[in-house]
């Protein structure tokens, strides 16, 4: 009976947010060891369709990066990678789309509609809907910057009641373009911006951003973030990932959360309880 009764607890607790979150478009950036752990993939997709039951709009932008590197080392195709990013030659970039489009967006969106929804897999190529220039003047190739989102593809496939899975490739906008590789939280933070989400959130394989004695920080405003850059606590790979909510943000997103895929139901936790499990960084 105290089980039933801690069970009827958390559901009271959640529906304050559900009532407040009816109808307001979520964009969650699925990456890490969600996308790989088949016991994290189920329960992900579960919380993806208790959101879109509940009546939130879940947008789903994925990477893809362990994959790509497995299948060019089985088709044996080498890639360099400067300043972090790896280089795509035309090559490299028929593996990325070949994965990226072909493999991981469609097992999302089986994934989805087995537990029941009706999510639909597309890319940035699909209907023009995301346009690239090469990044810093073609230096890492058929790396992309995003010029522009037409959110009005996005938005109809919403409306007519499906979940969006997008893979992050973008169109040339010219005939027989390969397409360009685009950082896949960079995708996500410009698709939240164009959508005007309410919410964007990363999943990513730590529990947050971390001060220096790898406490959680819990709330972190555009101030605290130069602070923590400054001095050294937000480093390394979580620069981009702090970059990239605060590009959301800028854009109109009211809050960014960084949360651990690998707990189970995290994102149920994030939004639906008051402590929340991850950092949140606000407007």
């Amino acid at each position: 009976m105290i089980k039933k009764i801690e069970t009827a607890q958390t559901l009271l607790e959640a529906l304050p947010y559900i009532k407040k979150y009816a109808n307001e478009t979520f964009v969650i950036k699925y990456g890490g060891s969600a996308q790989i752990n088949p016991e994290l993939k189920d329960k992900f997709a579960q919380d993806i369709i208790l959101l879109y039951l509940v009546g939130i709009k879940p947008v789903i932008v994925h990477g893809g990066g362990n994959k790509i590197n497995e299948m060019l080392d089985k088709l044996q195709i080498k890639s360099e990678f400067v300043d972090g990013m790896r280089v795509t030659d035309a090559q490299v970039m028929e593996v990325v789309e070949m994965v990226l489009s072909g493999n991981i967006n469609k097992e999302i969106t089986t994934l989805l509609n087995m537990h029941g929804a009706k999510a639909l897999g597309i890319t940035g190529k699909d209907a023009n809907f995301i346009t690239a220039i090469p990044k810093d003047n073609g230096k890492y190739g058929l790396v992309g910057e995003i010029v522009n989102i037409d959110s009005k593809v996005i938005q109809n496939l919403i409306d007519d009641k499906f979940i969006p899975v997008v893979a992050p490739i973008a169109s040339g906008n010219e005939i027989n373009h390969p397409g360009f590789n685009i950082n896949a939280d960079l995708a996500a933070s410009k698709i939240a911006a164009s959508l005007k989400a309410r919410k964007i959130i990363f999943m990513t394989d730590i529990a947050g951003v971390m001060d220096k004695e790898k406490n959680l920080l819990t709330t972190l405003t555009q101030e605290e973030i130069s602070n923590y850059k400054a001095d050294g606590t937000i480093h390394g790979g979580m620069i981009p990932k702090v970059d990239a909510c605060l590009e959301a943000v800028r854009g109109g997103v009211e809050k960014a959360h960084i949360i651990d895929g690998r707990v189970e139901h995290s994102i149920l936790l994030e939004i639906f309880t008051s402590e929340g499990v991850g950092t949140v960084i606000k407007g």
